[in-house]
């Protein structure tokens, strides 16, 4: 079996983050692993870094390690540019960058917690996953 190229919605990566027990955690690990590949593009890359350095208390990460862990993501990750945006489109700018990521990409996958965020992203060939429906597809 290839890598599967998945786009890992940032709430997932925080989950992993959070705590070691799930299906985020158990995804982490498949990349660690590089039995899963993950598609990154810079927008979401600095979401990521937003995101996990506003909540390092929390997450009880420190700042230098969140930059360890990104910079490590982004050497097992699959590059790409976004040359077309597709906003608004869904209801948070946000969603709409992983969105639009997946287009550009090719990548037929989102994995995330919020998959009413991602309504009617069908018609683009995207379609958006639980955590825990990736892992029981790769069994």
């Amino acid at each position: 079996m290839g890598k599967i190229e998945i786009i890992l919605d940032t709430n997932v990566l925080y989950a992993g983050l959070y705590s070691s027990r799930g299906a985020s955690y158990q995804i982490l690990r498949l990349i660690e692993k590089g039995k899963i590949k993950p598609v990154l593009s810079t927008a979401l890359l600095f979401e990521y870094e937003e995101v996990l350095k506003r909540n390092k208390r929390i997450l009880k990460i420190k700042e230098n390690d969140i930059e360890s862990i990104l910079d490590n993501l982004c050497a097992v990750s699959k590059h790409q540019k976004i040359y077309f945006l597709w906003r608004p489109y869904l209801s948070d700018p946000k969603d709409d960058l992983v969105l639009e990521l997946a287009v550009a990409s090719g990548t037929k996958t989102i994995v995330t917690h919020n998959i009413k965020d991602f309504k009617e992203i069908n018609k683009f060939g995207v379609r958006a996953i639980a955590p825990k429906i990736l892992l029981e597809e790769i069994k």
